[in-house]
């Protein structure tokens, strides 16, 4: 699909950067053509700094890079949607998301209906169909195609950052981490045909043997 982006008065257009991983939304920042070209070229997400007046690719100081896994375009052609692999917090302050300063009431924000609530069986189902039926830009896609290798890798690195985020104070970090581990786990348990059900049949087993 050919694409006609509609830049502003600046050149700039809006990029909302989104956790493949968890689907937290991380950060918003502008491109210029050049930046969207270098992030595509890359495969960093790079920026352009209007404070600064410069291209700026996320994490160049700090480590803390953006690994481009899939770019959209809304239905107006004026702001990207990016799916991102965060090695690290992505904002400044240490936060995991940007966007961590809660303007509505805590107990409004964890109202949600029992439809809202995703069960490990229904991320299980969305993994397996992602096998059967792959989608381009997908980052189960790209960690089924991989093979195992790459799958055994991930649980390792996640399993080292809930170590780290659990020395911390910051319990949104952690709960990050432990969410990051599940999704990655429940990749493997689709790879090696291994259900959730049987995970819980032998946790229940062991319970009431205790």
């Amino acid at each position: 699909m050919e694409l006609n982006l509609k830049w502003n008065s600046d050149g700039l257009i809006p990029a909302i950067i989104q956790d493949v991983n968890t689907r937290q939304v991380l950060m918003l920042g502008y491109m210029n053509e050049e930046s969207l070209k270098r992030t595509l070229e890359t495969g960093n997400v790079t920026f352009f700094s209007r404070s600064r007046n410069t291209l700026w690719m996320k994490g160049e100081t700090s480590g803390n890079t953006l690994k481009l896994i899939s770019m959209k375009a809304d239905c107006d052609d004026d702001t990207l949607l990016i799916d991102a692999d965060p090695a690290g917090p992505t904002c400044h302050t240490g936060e995991t998301s940007c966007f961590f300063k809660s303007i509505t009431k805590a107990e409004n924000e964890n109202k949600r209906t029992p439809q809202s609530k995703r069960t490990l069986e229904d991320l299980m189902d969305t993994i397996q169909d992602r096998k059967k039926n792959p989608v381009e830009g997908s980052y189960t896609n790209y960690l089924i195609d991989k093979g195992l290798g790459k799958i055994l890798k991930k649980v390792g690195e996640e399993s080292a950052e809930i170590i780290i985020a659990s020395l911390s104070e910051d319990k949104a970090s952690l709960v990050g981490e432990i969410g990051d581990l599940l999704y990655h786990l429940t990749v493997l348990m689709v790879e090696r045909n291994v259900s959730w059900e049987e995970i819980l049949e032998l946790l229940d087993g062991r319970a009431a043997s205790k």
